[in-house]
C-alpha cells in the first residue's frame, strides 16, 4: 500500500474509532485544518524549515519590486467584480463591458452570483486581498498535490509547501494567475481535493461539480471518475453541477437562458483562437495554419487526444498494483488532457504544473535513491526540461503583437506553443511508464478476464495442487 493509500484508507475518527459524522466534521474542519497545519510545522526539521521560510520570505519581496514595475492590473478581477455588480443591481450580466479592452462576462451565471461579495469592497482593496488568497492557495494545491503523490515523508512536506509558495510565483501560469487576479488556483485547490479524497466519500464529486457549474471545462473530471470505475462519485459531480445550474436558473433565468443558449457558443467573447496566450491544441494548430479557424483539423486532433489521454489515465489508475504513483500518474494525466483538448487555454490555465512538477521531482527522487550501477538521469532530466518550460514566458518573448500570431515563422511555433508541446509530452512519458512498469512487474499490458472457478473450486485451466501429507 501507498502513502497516499494508507492515508486515504484511515477513518476520520481514526484507526479503530467509530466513523464522525459529515455534518460534525464539517463544523470542526477548520478547527482541525489549523490543528493539522500547526502540527506540521512542529514536527518540520527546524534548520531547514526555516532556511526555505527565508528563501521563500525573499522571493516573494523580489515578486512583489517585479510586480510593481510590470504594472499589474488583474484585470480579471476587475471583470468578475463587474460580473458581482451586474448581478447585485440587477443589471443585463452577458451586456456588461468593462477595462480598456471591452471585456465581456463569459462564466455561467452561477459563477457570478458568487462574485458578488467582491462588490462589497474597493478595487484597491481587492487587489492585495485576491494576491493573498492566491498564495494561499498555491500552497494549498502544493499540499494537495504531495498528498496525491504520496512524496515527501510528511515531516518534510512543510518544507515543500513553503518552497513552492515563495518560489512557485515565477512559475509563468502562476505568475499570470496572480497577475491578471484569476480564479485557476481555487478551481484547481476544489477539483485536486476532490480526486484526493478516499473513494469511500460519499460527498466525493462534490467539489468537482461546483468547480463545472464556476467554469464548465472542470466537467472532464467527472468523466474520468466514471472512466475510472468511481461511478457514484462521477453522479455525485453531475447531480452537483445540475444544481449549480438550476440555482443560476432561479436566481437568474434571463441571464442563464442566454448563456445556455447563445453565448456559451461565441467563442469571439472568449478571445482570439490563434494568439500565443492561448495554449491549447487548438491554439497551436490554428499558429501553425495561419488562420483564426482552423476547423476541422483542430476538432480531430483534439477528439483523438482526448480519447488518448483519458485512455492513458484509466491505464495508469488500473495499474497500481504494480506501479508507484500509479494513481498520481492517472490523474495528472487527466488533467493535462483537459488544459490541451480545451478550444481555449489562456497560459495561467496551466498551473497545473505543479502537481506535475511534483510527480516528477518525486520520480526524480525514486531515481536518485537507487544504487549507483543502476542508476540513471531520466526522470531528473524530464524534470529539469519541464521546470525550464514552464519558467521559460517564451510565448511571450516571440514577437506577437497586433497580427503576428497569424504569420509567426516555424522556427517561433515551438516556444509560441511550447505548454501544448510539453503536455502531449508528458501524455507520452505516462504511457510509456505505465507499460514499463508492468513489464517489469510481469503483468499484462492490458486488463485481462479474471480465470473461471470450476465446480470444485479451481481456477478454470489451473491444476489442483496435492493435498498436504
Amino acid at each position: 500500500m501507498t502513502t497516499v493509500q494508507a492515508e486515504r484508507a484511515t477513518p476520520p475518527g481514526g484507526a479503530g474509532q467509530p466513523p464522525v459524522p459529515g455534518w460534525r466534521r464539517a463544523l470542526t474542519a477548520p478547527a482541525r485544518q489549523a490543528t493539522a497545519i500547526t502540527d506540521a510545522l512542529r514536527t518540520a526539521p527546524r534548520r531547514p524549515l526555516l532556511l526555505a521560510g527565508g528563501l521563500a520570505l525573499l522571493s516573494l519581496l523580489v515578486y512583489a519590486v517585479v510586480r510593481h514595475y510590470v504594472h499589474t492590473s488583474m484585470v480579471d478581477m476587475i471583470v468578475y467584480r463587474a460580473e458581482g455588480r451586474a448581478v447585485a443591481d440587477g443589471n443585463d450580466l452577458y451586456a456588461i463591458r468593462v477595462t480598456q479592452w471591452n471585456l465581456p462576462a463569459t462564466y455561467p451565471p452561477f459563477a457570478a452570483m458568487l462574485f458578488v461579495p467582491t462588490t462589497w469592497f474597493g478595487v484597491p482593496f481587492l487587489r492585495i486581498a485576491v494576491t493573498l488568497a492566491n498564495l494561499a492557495l498555491l500552497a494549498t494545491l502544493a499540499h494537495l498535490s504531495f498528498k496525491l503523490v504520496g512524496w515527501p515523508r510528511r515531516d518534510l512536506r512543510p518544507i515543500g509547501v513553503v518552497l513552492i509558495t515563495g518560489l512557485g510565483v515565477w512559475l509563468e501560469p502562476v505568475f499570470t494567475t496572480l497577475r491578471y487576479g484569476q480564479i485557476n488556483l481555487a478551481l484547481a485547490c476544489l477539483i485536486l481535493w476532490d480526486l484526493t479524497r478516499p473513494d469511500s466519500a460519499r460527498s466525493k464529486g462534490v467539489a468537482i461539480g461546483i468547480a463545472a457549474g464556476i467554469k464548465l471545462t472542470p466537467g472532464l473530471f467527472a468523466v474520468y471518475l466514471l472512466l475510472t470505475g468511481r461511478i457514484r462519485a462521477a453522479m455525485v459531480a453531475g447531480a452537483t453541477f445540475l444544481g449549480t445550474f438550476l440555482i443560476g436558473a432561479l436566481v437568474l433565468p434571463d441571464a442563464t437562458r442566454g448563456f445556455w443558449t447563445t453565448y456559451m457558443f461565441d467563442s469571439s467573447r472568449v478571445g482570439s483562437t490563434v494568439i500565443v496566450d492561448n495554449q491549447s491544441l487548438r491554439g497551436l494548430v490554428a499558429r501553425l495554419m495561419h488562420t483564426e479557424t482552423p476547423g476541422l483539423p483542430a476538432t480531430a486532433l483534439g477528439l483523438l487526444t482526448a480519447a488518448a489521454g483519458l485512455a492513458v489515465a484509466v491505464w495508469a489508475h488500473r495499474s497500481a498494483r504494480w506501479s508507484p504513483r500509479a494513481e498520481a500518474w492517472s490523474v495528472c494525466a487527466a488533467l493535462v488532457t483537459a488544459v490541451l483538448i480545451s478550444p481555449i487555454s489562456w497560459t495561467h490555465h496551466w498551473v497545473w504544473c505543479v502537481p506535475v512538477l511534483v510527480l516528477l521531482a518525486a520520480e526524480a527522487a525514486h531515481e536518485r535513491s537507487r544504487p549507483a550501477a543502476v542508476r540513471h538521469l531520466r526522470w531528473r532530466t524530464v524534470l529539469v526540461l519541464t521546470l525550464l518550460g514552464f519558467l521559460s514566458f517564451s510565448m511571450w518573448i516571440v514577437p506577437h503583437k497586433g497580427d503576428l500570431d497569424l504569420h509567426l515563422p516555424f522556427l517561433h511555433q515551438f516556444p509560441a506553443g511550447i505548454y501544448p508541446l510539453m503536455g502531449l509530452c508528458f501524455l507520452a512519458v505516462a504511457a510509456l511508464r505505465v507499460r514499463s512498469r508492468r513489464l517489469a512487474a510481469g503483468a499484462p499490458l492490458v486488463r485481462v478476464p479474471a480465470p473461471r472457478a470450476t465446480v470444485d473450486g479451481t481456477a478454470d485451466g489451473v491444476q489442483k495442487a496435492p493435498a498436504a501429507r
